[in-house]
């Protein structure tokens, strides 16, 4: 029981310290996942996969192993991972280069070549994108969907570009 210690205080106990709510670490940030595709699902080849012939469907797919042949994945996005080696013609709605592509690819939309990525072969896209430090040999042909049929509508002249 509480006493007070001192002559003259005052009789009644003191108020008990408020429980204070224990502190919660701050949320930390994650930026959101963007959509791989509008199907939703996304397939991968692992770094130890190599793969030779024609891949074909109707989801994305990332590459992080060897793949030769053909791939042909329209309105989906193809993704060639850091450790990808991709001996291939390649058709899809987006590609994204962070490996090494050898082959020509076709993009309805927009094909993007990452800083440490690298492509030999014709680009025909609706939009590029190269970054500083990736290596680019070969020709651009921008093609503007068409409005009334969604084919790509004939460029004038591909341009050629060369980037060390």
């Amino acid at each position: 029981m509480w006493k007070p210690s001192q002559p003259g205080a005052s009789s009644v106990p003191p108020a008990p310290e408020p429980v204070r709510p224990t502190a919660t670490p701050a949320p930390t940030y994650e930026p959101p996942a963007r959509a791989a595709a509008p199907t939703g699902d996304q397939a991968t080849i692992g770094k130890g996969l190599v793969i030779k012939g024609e891949i074909s469907g109707s989801e994305s797919l990332f590459i992080d192993g060897k793949v030769e042949g053909t791939i042909n994945l329209p309105g989906n996005r193809v993704t060639v991972g850091r450790n990808g080696q991709v001996a291939a013609n390649i058709t899809s709605r987006e590609i994204v280069v962070l490996g090494k592509v050898r082959g020509n690819i076709t993009a309805t939309d927009r094909v993007d070549i990452r800083s440490e990525g690298a492509l030999t072969g014709d680009v025909t896209a609706a939009r590029i994108s190269i970054e500083d430090g990736a290596f680019f040999k070969g020709g651009i042909d921008i093609r503007k969907p068409d409005a009334k049929s969604g084919a790509p509508a004939p460029a004038a002249e591909p341009v050629k570009a060369v980037q060390a």
